[in-house]
């Protein structure tokens, strides 16, 4: 499948290197954590997304050559449509990431989840249920999350775990720890940036010097309105809105060059230095060994 422009019949494609997309298919998230950068929570809507319209960016994603998908939110698995999106982007032979709180997984998305192409990710913050708890502002949480992960494991989806230091004292080794023990292969830890809930209001609102440098040049994202940007960090730099406007001929914009080159380049270094994982974005990068053939590929 192509895009091919009307005006000259030649084929249109995404700019050279973007390597996944993050689908927000919705802004509803049970829990409110304290470094939430789309400031999600249960009072946050699903969006004006339509479930036609996040087939339509689906298809385009496919049809520009964009070889990944992650589905996030807010809370993914609280979009009853999840299911059907998964078999949609796999049956254009895409490659799915879910980024789920794994707080609830109705036996609907477990099956979603277990097919071949499908991965799974989450985020821990604690191998004490209060400190966990601390971040989520949900108490039950962290038994929940990690009752799941072990299921996860036990169906043999391919899953990797983001820490993210939030608070002072968090115990993060601790974490990372219990999680290997459990048999989690691919953890990686970063820091909350100033973004979304966790941002500073005396700052002055999110600066592109906040970001890693791979957004719009590496990823793109859609958020639950259609907003396009180079990923969920990065939601106050809007290129379009796929509601409005085809997300190729976004990509294919004076406009979203202009915002491109106003990114600082990628930083050098990689977890632990300074985690262009992002895990505040929900998006993997310098993991070797995550599964490459299911994965998102790296963005290091």
């Amino acid at each position: 499948m192509t895009v091919v422009a009307p005006e000259t019949g030649k084929q249109i494609s995404a700019p050279a290197g973007i390597r996944s997309i993050e689908l927000e298919i919705t802004g509803t998230c049970q829990l409110t954590c304290n470094h939430c950068c789309t400031n999600s929570g249960p009072k946050a809507g699903p969006g004006d997304m339509t479930r036609k319209d996040w087939q339509q960016v689906i298809v385009d994603v496919a049809a520009l050559a964009i070889p990944a998908v992650q589905m996030i939110g807010g809370e993914p698995t609280l979009s009853p449509h999840l299911p059907h999106y998964i078999a949609h982007a796999l049956g254009l032979g895409l490659r799915v990431e879910v980024y789920s709180n794994l707080t609830h997984i109705r036996p609907a998305v477990w099956a979603a989840l277990s097919r071949p192409g499908v991965t799974l990710a989450t985020s821990y913050y604690s191998d004490q249920a209060e400190d966990h708890e601390k971040v989520t502002k949900n108490k039950g949480s962290h038994a929940r999350t990690r009752a799941n992960i072990i299921a996860a494991l036990d169906r043999g989806i391919p899953l990797r775990v983001g820490i993210v230091e939030v608070h002072e004292g968090q115990r993060v080794k601790e974490a990372e720890a219990e999680l290997r023990a459990l048999g989690v292969r691919v953890i990686s830890i970063d820091r909350a940036r100033p973004i979304g809930r966790a941002a500073d209001p005396a700052a002055g609102g999110p600066t592109t010097a906040d970001l890693c440098g791979h957004c719009f040049r590496h990823r793109v994202s859609v958020d639950p309105d259609g907003n396009v940007s180079g990923c969920i960090l990065s939601r106050f730099l809007i290129a379009g809105n796929v509601r409005q406007q085809r997300l190729t001929d976004i990509l294919n914009s004076d406009r979203w060059d202009e915002m491109t080159a106003g990114i600082p380049m990628p930083r050098a270094a990689c977890t632990p230095d300074d985690s262009s994982d992002c895990d505040p974005a929900s998006t993997p990068a310098c993991l070797p060994s995550y599964p490459v053939s299911t994965t998102l590929e790296a963005t290091a």
